[in-house]
């Protein structure tokens, strides 16, 4: 698990870091200021949270519940897909009805942390 995850989280880094460029360079002059800062909001807890699952993989290294870990970047993703996903289509195509999906990816990132922090928490020995 450890692997794949270090290689999800940076290849969910890379991903974070070409789409902010895209969003200050090419889509900046073109969407708006709101806009503009609706993507930079979905790049910001993207990037975050792919930190977040290779630090994880690496907790899981250290002893960490690795069955909690996984289910952490398990809702990671799915917290990206979801929060920053809604938030880059909502600014790109200005498709409102994604607005209920969002809060959705914030749940998934808390649960997440929570996994995150009772995995550390309750270490295996």
């Amino acid at each position: 698990m450890q692997r794949k995850y270090v290689a999800i989280g940076a290849i969910l880094m890379l991903l974070s870091v070409a789409l902010g460029a895209f969003g200050a360079h090419v889509l900046e002059p073109n969407i708006g200021e709101k806009a503009t800062g609706t993507f930079e909001t979905g790049v910001h807890y993207h990037m975050i949270h792919g930190i977040g699952i290779i630090l994880a993989a690496f907790a899981a290294g250290l002893g960490a519940d690795s069955r909690k870990l996984l289910w952490a970047n398990r809702l990671f993703v799915l917290g990206i897909i979801l929060f920053s996903g809604s938030l880059y289509l909502l600014a790109i195509a200005g498709w409102k009805w994604l607005g209920p999906i969002t809060p959705l990816g914030g749940v998934s990132f808390m649960i997440g942390w929570l996994m995150f922090a009772l995995a550390v928490k309750g270490r295996n020995k």
